[in-house]
């Protein structure tokens, strides 16, 4: 059974801590840094400001998403690529997440192409 993408995985060491600041790394380097962030148990993301790395400059990334938070050095790890990233549905800050077709339009892009949770080789 895949796990819920709005949710951390059991695997992640999330501690309830407030993940502002901490920089997200893409499987192929950094996509910047959180600046917002939900630790609601079936709705949580992280609000990423790419720095303007990104077209739109803010990315929605589900929780689902995150395979590892190293504390120590405030760094997020997400199992998606850069160019997977900066393909997604447009996040325009805002706008309610549930129920909306925005909502849905992430999470069918995040599992296009992949099974959640399964890393890719």
């Amino acid at each position: 059974m895949a796990e819920n993408m709005w949710a951390y995985r059991i695997s992640v060491d999330y501690l309830a801590a407030d993940l502002t600041g901490y920089e997200v790394e893409a499987l192929d380097g950094s996509i910047g840094k959180v600046d917002q962030h939900s630790d609601e148990v079936t709705d949580a993301y992280l609000v990423v400001d790419t720095g303007g790395r990104i077209p739109g400059e803010e990315v929605l990334l589900p929780a689902g998403l995150v395979t590892r938070i190293d504390h120590a050095v405030q760094k997020i790890h997400v199992d998606r690529t850069k160019e997977q990233i900066e393909a997604a549905p447009e996040f325009r800050r805002g706008e309610p997440l549930a129920d909306t077709d925005g909502r849905e339009a992430l999470g069918t892009h995040y599992l296009s192409g992949m099974p959640f949770g399964v890393p890719p080789a």
